[in-house]
């Protein structure tokens, strides 16, 4: 198989196994109707899985599990115990430790699917570094959004929602078999946990690290809870079936990404990884505020906004993971690699789990504006890394 073809299967492998990280966002209408969860408890089922993938990268790198088993093979068992923890879901009160217990154990396999299939994508990179690498986080996108789209066509039904993830995710186990490994593929740099802090003493390194915690800090809070923004918006207006109009278009938002994800790799790789962030974040933020002015307003002005939102929120996702791997030391590239992955997916649990306090304090209007102050910091310290004379290791001289 050659290297389009490869590349293409890989994506469809991840954006089916990788349904089953939002399923439970996508489910909440349902359940919070069925089971009476409230908002905190929804935002804790998010935040398991977040908190299960840090746990699940950290204890993958440090035992190189993706180097001492075939990366495909790695990928088909980390899928499976994912998709069976998520099945198991539905044996469960979703109220209950359990549940909780279970999405962290999804979370954690998902640390064996996402980064790896990054590692099989960049296998096959020239000096498309950046487009892959934006390919795999598109791919990322849309398995996010699919849930929402089950949601949709079962009703907002959540246990079809969450049962189609398991076997949406066990095809992609499937077709991830049929995927080879580029030329260029190599064991990882081993991950050296003392050198772990280096990724915040480096200046260029602490600068690429604050861009991607400031573009974190908004990402999956916004992924987690467009949904119930846009159920309250169309409720509003009037809307005869909110939750489901929520569903196709939370499902829209965020797949839409995927255009935003390969389109910031393309420009990034020829006008400058600086130049793609500091741009896309200061769209994103200013989309954070203007979601407050159209909401309530007509849906389609709402769904317009939103639109532009998932793509610029994404667009910068994977350039800061390529800042990263351009600028560290020898021999230390899959440890600072780690080490930003588990401190950004880290701190969306803190913003994951504020947005129902926001939501009490101005309610869903503004709920969603302190997120700004993530990319607006991001901005800032890409700023300074443009004018760092490191800033030319980046896109080869592409700042």
């Amino acid at each position: 198989m050659s290297k389009l073809p490869a590349l293409l299967t890989l994506s469809l492998a991840q954006v089916a196994v990788l349904s089953l990280w939002f399923a439970t966002s996508a489910a909440a209408p349902d359940l919070k109707v069925e089971h009476g969860l409230s908002e905190a408890r929804l935002a804790l089922l998010v935040s398991a899985v977040q908190a299960g993938f840090v746990i699940g990268s950290i204890v993958s790198a440090f035992l190189g599990l993706a180097d001492r088993i075939d990366p495909r093979r790695f990928f088909v068992i980390a899928t499976l115990i994912g998709a069976g923890a998520n099945a198991l879901f539905l044996l469960v009160d979703p109220g209950s430790s359990l549940a909780i217990m279970l999405r962290a154990i999804t979370g954690a396999a998902m640390a064996g699917v996402y980064p790896i299939g990054i590692k099989i994508a960049v296998s096959w990179a020239d000096n498309d570094r950046g487009l892959l690498v934006g390919l795999l986080v598109g791919a990322l996108t849309l398995g996010s959004a699919s849930p929402h789209l089950f949601a949709f066509l079962g009703g907002v039904d959540w246990q079809i929602t969450m049962g189609v993830a398991s076997l949406v995710a066990c095809v992609g186990a499937a077709l991830i078999l049929l995927v080879p490994l580029g030329p260029n593929f190599a064991p990882s740099p081993r991950f050296e946990p003392r050198m772990a802090l280096v990724g915040f003493r480096d200046r260029p390194l602490r600068l690429a690290n604050f861009g991607y915690l400031g573009h974190m800090w908004e990402l999956y809070a916004m992924w987690a809870w467009i949904g119930a923004f846009l159920a309250a918006s169309f409720t509003i207006t009037g809307d005869s079936d909110p939750d489901r109009s929520a569903a196709i278009s939370a499902f829209t938002i965020i797949a839409v990404g995927f255009v935003g994800a390969l389109g910031g790799g393309y420009l990034a790789d020829r006008l400058g990884r600086t130049t793609l962030t500091i741009s896309a974040m200061i769209a994103s933020a200013s989309c954070c505020v203007l979601a407050g002015l159209v909401y309530g307003e007509a849906p389609i002005l709402v769904l317009a906004l939103c639109v532009v939102w998932g793509i610029t929120i994404i667009a910068d996702s994977a350039q800061f993971s390529a800042c990263v791997s351009e600028l560290s030391p020898p021999g230390l590239t899959g440890t600072m690699l780690t080490t930003q992955t588990a401190a950004g997916f880290a701190l969306t649990l803190v913003t994951i789990q504020l947005m129902p306090v926001w939501v009490g304090w101005v309610g869903w209007e503004w709920a969603f504006a302190p997120l700004a102050i993530g990319p607006i910091l991001g901005v800032i310290a890409m700023a300074r890394l443009r004018g760092d004379p490191a800033s030319t290791k980046l896109a080869n001289g592409r700042r």
